[in-house]
This record gives structure tokens, sequence and C-alpha cells, in this order.
């Protein structure tokens, strides 16, 4: 008869046999995935290493080219803006060696540097529109600046800083110096931009400096008033650049939002490599076909020119 032990000791019989097969299945997979899977390493290690020395090498390159770009920018520029003014307008953190490399090619093309001033941030916060459109409208303007009629802090700000800024560019009167450093003692003083120079006076040009996209719910605000004093800028003067990096020139950077607009686009010309010697020497000369009407986008982004017409 077959007795409970026997069904017990089959099962377990039964059993053992399923785990050895386990095991020893297992093992002998383990082994050809093991070596599969070194393999695999091995050869992404090696993709690794060659792509390493790649990126070493167009580096090295992109070095290089940048140096000779430096090299044969003056040369470029000469006389491009012979007996112009300048005012430089930081409205980001923007490297000081781009700052300072962009000054010194603006003094390569024969123009000079009117001043130089950084927007902080609270100039395009939504938050400080009011104190700004208090202070336009205030009895505090120096008398003789006329203003659009709104109540858009962004474009009444812009137009005022237009004013005592820019030179005409119909040969009227240049601005009051005591307008200018009333003006620019007064938003100093709300917190809203620095003078970064020893003096400011009045510009035929304007170059914007940017850098980086914004993020945040107010992004959009902010752009559209720093948009709104690049416009004034140029409409009060001769001409107006707006120069940032590769990111400036996505959906919510300065120099992407002024693309988007095509009536902006059309006025006012934006560079969006200024972080390299090609990319300067394209604002400079961008500068200079503001002169005879021609506004562009130059860089390296979709739709642009590398520089300029160079026959200006």
């Amino acid at each position: 008869m077959i007795s409970f032990r026997y069904h017990l000791v089959s099962l377990i019989s039964v059993f053992l046999a399923i785990a050895l097969g386990i095991v020893i299945g297992t093992t002998q997979l383990n082994g050809a995935v093991l070596d599969g899977l070194r393999d695999q390493v091995d050869g992404l290690s090696d993709d690794k290493r060659a792509l390493e020395g790649r990126s070493q090498t167009l580096q090295s390159q992109l070095s290089e080219g940048d140096s000779f770009g430096e090299a044969v920018a003056p040369v470029l520029v000469a006389d491009t803006l012979p007996g112009a003014t300048v005012l430089v307008v930081l409205t980001a953190d923007v490297d000081a060696g781009v700052v300072d490399r962009t000054t010194t090619l603006i003094e390569a093309a024969g123009a000079t540097v009117a001043g130089t001033l950084q927007l902080l941030p609270e100039y395009s916060d939504p938050q400080v529109a009011r104190d700004l459109q208090n202070y336009a409208t205030s009895e505090g303007v120096p008398p003789g600046i006329q203003l659009p009629v709104t109540d858009d802090a962004a474009v009444l700000v812009g137009a005022l800083l237009g004013d005592v800024l820019m030179n005409p560019s119909d040969g009227i009167e240049p601005p009051d110096p005591t307008a200018t450093t009333t003006v620019l003692a007064a938003l100093s003083s709300l917190g809203v931009l620095s003078v970064e120079s020893p003096e400011v006076v009045g510009a035929d040009y304007a170059i914007m400096i940017t850098a980086a996209a914004l993020e945040g719910d107010d992004a959009a605000e902010r752009n559209r008033a720093l948009a709104a004093l690049a416009e004034a800028l140029d409409s009060a003067g001769r001409g107006a650049v707006v120069a940032g990096d590769a990111q400036s020139a996505a959906a919510t950077g300065l120099v992407g939002v002024i693309r988007a607009d095509a009536g902006l686009a059309n006025a006012v010309s934006t560079v969006d490599n200024v972080n390299v010697a090609a990319g300067r020497v394209a604002t400079v000369l961008a500068l200079s076909a503001e002169r005879v009407g021609i506004s562009g986008k130059y860089g390296t982004g979709e739709d642009t020119q590398p520089v300029p017409p160079l026959d200006q």
C-alpha cells in the first residue's frame, strides 16, 4: 500500500529536483548574462572615452576659434561707428568679461561708451510697477519731458529713460544733463537700477546686454517691461540692439520675446551669442546697420544671420 510517508517523500523529491534544476539552469544562464553585460559595459566605456576625447577636441577647436575671433574683431569693426556714443544697459547678471569685451569693441569701432546702467530685478517686477507709475506721473519728473498718455508703468518709465538718455536722431537738442542725473537718482532711490559708470551722458545708440531666460509666473510681465525699454531707447535714439546668449533666445528670454514680436523685431536688432567673439562683432555691426535703418536677427539661432551686412 502507498502510505502517506511515500507521498511525502515523493513530493519532497519532486521539489528538490525542481530546485536543483533551477539552480543549475540559473547558474548557466547567469554566466551567459554576466558575460553579455560585461561586454556591454566594456563597449559603453569605450564609447564614453571616445565621446570625451571628441568633446575635448571640439572644445579646443572652439576655444581656438574664439581666440582668433577676439584677435580679428577690432579690425572687423574698425571705424564702423565713428564719433558715436553708445549707452550700455545690463538687464541681468551678465558676465563681467562679456561686458568688458563688448565695451572694448565699441571703442575699437570709433565710438565711446556714454555710460553703463544695471537694471535690478525690481525694474521689471510687477509689484513695483505702481511705484514707477507714481514717479513717472509726479512733479518729480524734470520739466519739459513729454510722456505718453498711459497708465502702463513699463511704457512710461521706458519713455522717460529714452528721453533723458538718448540723443534724438533728428538733431534736436541732446538730453539735459541735469534731467539725466535727476531721473537716474530717483530711479536708483526706488531700487530699480544702479549707475555703473562715473557719468552718463546722451547716447546715439543703446546696447542692452542680457543673459539666460526668465522663470516664474511673472516672466511674461518682466520681459514685457524690458522689451518696452528696448523699444523706447531705439525710438528715442538712432537705434538699439539687444544682445544675449543662446538661452536668452528661448521663449521666455528677452531676445526670444523681441524676435517673437514682429513689430519689435523690425525695429530692434537682436544677437543671441554675445558670449563669444563673433556675437560681439555682430552686436557692434548691428549698431552700424541701425544707423541706416536696418534691423535684424543675428547669431546662431533659427532664422538668423551670422553677422549684419558688412557694406553699411
